[in-house]
């Protein structure tokens, strides 16, 4: 969600991953490895809690360090549902894939085939639009909608940031949304720049409604069950689950802040889920399924290391090689999700605050498992 923050740490992402040496030697094995990130996160004093899920040729891992807030002694656990913030584009990219494979859309389509009303001015130099623009993020779609929210972003560190957020979403749902979608102006040659746009994943999650004659929420949800078993992963709650919900932190404030509100599709950023449910989603990304193999498609490259499919960033180093990763932000939590086929491994790691150095922790923090991963692989 957080549009000038995740836009460049999306775009840096792929270039940067796993070239910052561990600070010690590799461990000997992957529950070592993830023990030493969560140490090494843990470090950071705006941190308190991390959660880890690793899934490496075949076999599974996950760790919960740290507590929830601060002196209650409440580690995050396996029934702990967190916030993923923009991680919930990759579902979004992978439903659009699955329509595309079904013959029910294609990455040409104009978006305004899926819209109801007339908006003339989703073109630029009578080019419209199209459903390919939005998956790379190169419509030149503003970072969100409404308008005013990516001003609040600009001082996302501010603590009155979230307070401010929930009120822009208070009343804000798809009736206005398509109010201020005619006000948006595309600004550039389609299909070219990168230009971080939260709105056109939402614009996704309509189109998927407009195929499959169903609410978002329900396609996902059925989806993803069918394909991969998750069934505690949701863009809203049941008042059952609300405690479940961890706790978080914005910025420097030490006092717990509201969950990210609701936008009015939640495809660019409000899924929650467990531990277990992100490693099923691993397990799903490294496996063989036509949706997810269309889904990691480079459908645009940046430069020579950097590409991005449908909403995955694609890329490639010496350690990883070819790897998929995506990074989420919400006021109060971050994460990241890499998929690396050359070694069937992924990784997600989350913790429960969110502020400008939080990314660059949990990239640092990681180096421990990918030179870890690396070793095993060249002692075999």
């Amino acid at each position: 969600m957080m549009t000038k923050l995740t836009a460049v740490i999306t775009v840096m992402m792929p270039m940067l991953a796993a070239c910052k040496p561990a600070a010690t030697a590799p461990a000997h094995d992957i529950p070592s490895a993830m023990k030493q990130a969560a140490a090494t996160l843990l470090q950071s004093k705006l941190l308190h809690a991390a959660s880890i899920a690793v899934v490496y040729r075949g076999k599974e891992f996950i760790l919960h360090q740290g507590e929830l807030e601060t002196g209650k002694a409440n580690p995050p656990n396996d029934t702990t549902l967190y916030e993923i913030g923009s991680v919930s584009k990759t579902f979004a990219g992978l439903l659009l894939a699955n329509a595309v494979l079904d013959g029910n859309a294609a990455l040409d389509d104009p978006v305004q085939k899926y819209l109801v009303g007339d908006y003339p001015n989703l073109e630029w130099q009578g080019q419209p639009v199209r459903l390919r623009h939005l998956v790379t993020h190169t419509s030149t779609m503003p970072g969100m909608l409404p308008s005013q929210v990516n001003a609040i972003l600009k001082d996302f560190t501010a603590h009155a940031t979230p307070a401010k957020l929930n009120s822009a979403y208070a009343n804000y749902g798809q009736q206005q949304f398509w109010q201020d979608l005619h006000t948006v102006r595309i600004n550039g040659p389609l299909g070219k720049d990168y230009a971080y746009s939260s709105a056109g994943t939402e614009l996704i999650a309509h189109t998927l409604e407009k195929i499959y004659g169903m609410r978002y929420e329900d396609l996902l949800t059925q989806f993803i069950a069918r394909k991969a078993g998750m069934h505690d992963t949701r863009l809203r709650l049941a008042a059952k689950d609300a405690g479940r919900l961890a706790p978080g932190y914005h910025s420097d404030n030490p006092v717990v802040t509201t969950p990210m509100p609701q936008l009015p599709w939640g495809a660019a950023g409000n899924l929650k889920s467990t531990m277990p449910d992100m490693a099923k989603y691993l397990r799903l990304q490294l496996g063989a399924d036509p949706a997810v193999v269309e889904s990691h498609k480079p459908l645009l490259r940046f430069q020579d290391d950097f590409s991005i499919g449908y909403f995955w960033n694609i890329g490639n180093n010496r350690q990883l090689g070819t790897h998929y990763v995506h990074h989420g932000g919400v006021p109060r939590a971050q994460s990241y999700a890499y998929v690396v086929p050359k070694y069937q491994l992924g990784v997600f790691i989350i913790t429960n605050q969110s502020g400008d150095a939080t990314a660059g922790a949990m990239e640092s923090a990681l180096a421990p498992v990918f030179d870890t991963v690396e070793s095993m692989e060249r002692a075999k």
